[in-house]
């Protein structure tokens, strides 16, 4: 690490830098009156562009720090204040950065020449939006000039206006589009495949004698600059801003494209410890075994990550959703670990969620009482899941905001003239999440073998143990907790997980949205493994009302598990190229574990197992329980302690106490 990234990474650390921040809000109410659509949310960005301070900290070279906390706002026709765009999904940065703006700029106006009134209203828009950035990216560059800071200076006098050159060139306008999109209001921008868009500019570089020492620090400095504003970034709390980096994989040739820049990504990941970029890494069965060691390697660091996606499953998924091979071999994760598309896509991954243990709990509360075997319990339980497919289906249709400035990084929106709202990209797919796959499976498992099976437990007595949340019913809750449960290699509660998740599958995936795509069905649950938990009461599998599930698709937080390998096991039975939407299975290991290379052998072999069986994706959280209490006690002594939450990762010390205690609750293992 050279002295300029320590220096950097302690302006960081110490957030002193949140200080100097303006509150400032803005409303815009006035100044859009009787524009169209389009023009409103262009001149939003202008005005907040407008509004903005050049900030450059010393020795930085690059830049496009916010100073305002709020965006720009307007009262939009139903009296409701609008302030909100559209994200979640990985530009084409590309595309931007080889050009240049003033080249896109060329491409609007040849296309304005033959457009209907709508295009032209959206072809202007873009336009307003991109003219905006630039100026912001003047003041940037005389400033630079004015305080010496020559790099940038010399950067910013080639792009934005004209595609980089250098691998440095580019990695100012990458930070120069995410800080101009932030500001757009677009919320969850990956990063997608860095590695392959930006290697051209690395091997350049190294054609023309810079070091890869140098690429690292460069590297670093970018990774600091984008961990800088993330606590202005939307989410449901600090870290959850969308910012993955997918690294390795395959090309349409099956080959693998992991390489020296990958590598150096690891590296600076490693050394810099902080919550982004969150790596993700691409493999498959066939990826060396040294990658896995690697991977471990940057696990050990605590930060939650990389979270491994298995290229076997993930792109025959999305080819049987209909994405074309060439796009699904090209795939990334969004802002948590839904697969998406980039460049070409705009799926929405995260619109509804099937909520699993309320299904099965409510089907057990309307009809157990009627069933005679339990076959008829399942067959009850699979008609409530298609109906409720039904009604999340419906209540997610619902009109998108507009994003000119966000649509130019899609390809399509400009050939098209048209915005992202209006489904100009070639994929607009809806994903459906899975929560509490593990907790309904060992509820359905429990009434299985304790009602059906063994007979030993009345139907009523469990319904009146299940509304009273089992006061007075101590000894059946722990004979319900004693029952089979996924996560410990058992067929008789995994089966039952696999049937559920068939029927939520088979039924929603290819169903059609509101924006000329389908829903895609997941087993990941985001914060609804907290936030859908609260309104569910008792459930049979022993869990009391209102307490959490297990974090997406993991084992639920009661279980007690026979090791790492069972777990494993338990989740890769069903074949998940049936349910592509996304949705890690976490595993949390002690800290100690890591403590010699025998422990990352164990760990990089268990990764390695999970691929190998068929899993589609992995993160793993090394953590250590005493000190993670001991933080909740004294967190001035932690202030960058980072943990995985669900599909990112944050400081332990800024979660709310659910996800702290979430955390605490999970299974440790040792391998």
């Amino acid at each position: 690490m050279t002295p300029r990234v320590k220096k950097l990474l302690e302006i960081l650390q110490n957030r002193e830098y949140r200080k100097s921040r303006i509150s400032k809000e803005i409303d815009i109410s006035k100044q859009i009156d009787g524009k169209n659509k389009m023009e409103r949310d262009a001149l939003r960005l202008l005005v907040m562009l407008e509004n903005e301070t050049v900030c450059l900290f010393e020795d930085e070279r690059m830049g496009f720090n916010r100073t305002l906390r709020e965006i720009p706002f307007y009262i939009d026709v139903n009296g409701k204040r609008s302030e909100w765009s559209i994200g979640n999904f990985t530009p084409n940065y590309a595309n931007v950065i080889g050009k240049g703006f003033e080249q896109i700029l060329e491409e609007i106006d040849q296309k304005r020449t033959a457009c209907s009134k709508e295009q032209t209203e959206f072809l202007d828009a873009a336009k307003i939006a991109i003219q905006s950035a630039l100026k912001l990216a003047e003041r940037y560059k005389e400033t630079a000039k004015n305080i010496g800071n020559l790099e940038l200076f010399e950067a910013l006098r080639q792009i934005p206006h004209k595609g980089a050159k250098t691998f440095y060139e580019a990695c100012v306008f990458m930070k120069f589009i995410i800080f101009t999109l932030r500001c757009n209001s677009n919320t969850h921008l990956t990063l997608g495949r860095f590695d392959q868009y930006m290697y051209p500019y690395y091997l350049n570089d190294i054609k023309n004698g810079t070091a890869d020492n140098e690429i690292l620090e460069c590297i670093e400095e970018f990774f600091i600059s984008i961990n800088m504003d993330t606590d202005l970034y939307l989410g449901v709390q600090q870290g959850d801003n969308g910012q993955s980096m997918v690294l390795g994989g395959c090309d349409k040739f099956g080959n693998d494209v992991f390489n020296k820049l990958s590598e150096l990504c690891m590296q600076a990941s490693i050394e810099l410890n902080l919550i982004d970029p969150k790596i993700n890494l691409r493999v498959n069965t066939k990826t060396p075994f040294e990658l896995f060691k690697l991977g471990t390697q940057l696990t050990k660091k605590g930060l939650g990550f990389p979270q491994y996606n298995n290229d076997d499953i993930v792109i025959p998924g999305l080819v049987k959703l209909g994405y074309d091979y060439e796009d699904a071999v090209n795939y990334v994760v969004a802002a948590c670990w839904e697969f998406i598309i980039p460049n070409c896509g705009f799926d929405i991954p995260n619109i509804i969620t099937m909520n699993f243990p309320k299904v099965v709990n409510g089907t057990i509360h309307n009809t157990l009482m009627q069933c005679e075997t339990f076959e008829q319990l399942i067959d009850n339980v699979s008609k409530e899941i298609k109906a409720e497919c039904d009604r999340l289906i419906k209540s997610s249709f619902y009109s998108l905001g507009s994003s000119p400035y966000a649509s130019i990084f899609v390809d399509g929106c400009i050939e098209k003239a048209m915005d992202l709202s209006q489904n100009a990209a070639k994929y607009n797919n809806s994903g459906c999440h899975g929560a509490g796959i593990s907790n309904a499976a060992d509820a359905l498992a429990a009434v299985k073998k304790l009602v059906f099976e063994e007979k030993t437990l009345d139907k009523q007595e469990l319904l009146d143990a299940l509304n009273c949340n089992f006061e007075g019913y101590d000894a059946l809750s722990h004979r319900l907790l004693d029952c089979p449960k996924m996560g410990n290699n058992d067929d008789f509660v995994d089966c039952i997980a696999n049937e559920i998740m068939d029927v939520f599958a088979k039924y929603l995936n290819g169903k059609e949205n509101n924006r000329g795509g389908i829903f895609r069905a997941g087993t990941g649950s985001a914060m609804e493994y907290i936030w859908s938990a609260k309104n569910v009461p008792a459930t049979a599998d022993g869990r009391k009302a209102y307490e959490p599930y297990g974090s997406s698709f993991s084992p639920a937080i009661t279980t007690n598990l026979n090791g790492p390998l069972s777990v494993i096991q338990s989740f890769t039975k069903y074949d998940l190229t049936n349910i592509i939407n996304g949705g890690p299975l976490t595993i949390e290991i002690h800290d100690t574990t890591f403590r010699n290379d025998d422990g990352v052998q164990k760990v990089a072999q268990l990764v390695k197992a999970f691929i190998d069986l068929g899993g589609h994706q992995l993160q793993l959280n090394s953590i250590n329980r005493e000190r993670l209490l001991d933080a909740q006690k004294h967190p001035e002594k932690y202030p960058n302690l980072i943990v995985r939450v669900w599909g990112w990762s944050g400081y332990f010390n800024e979660l709310d106490l659910p996800y702290q205690e979430h955390i605490i609750r999970r299974t440790e293992f040792s391998v």
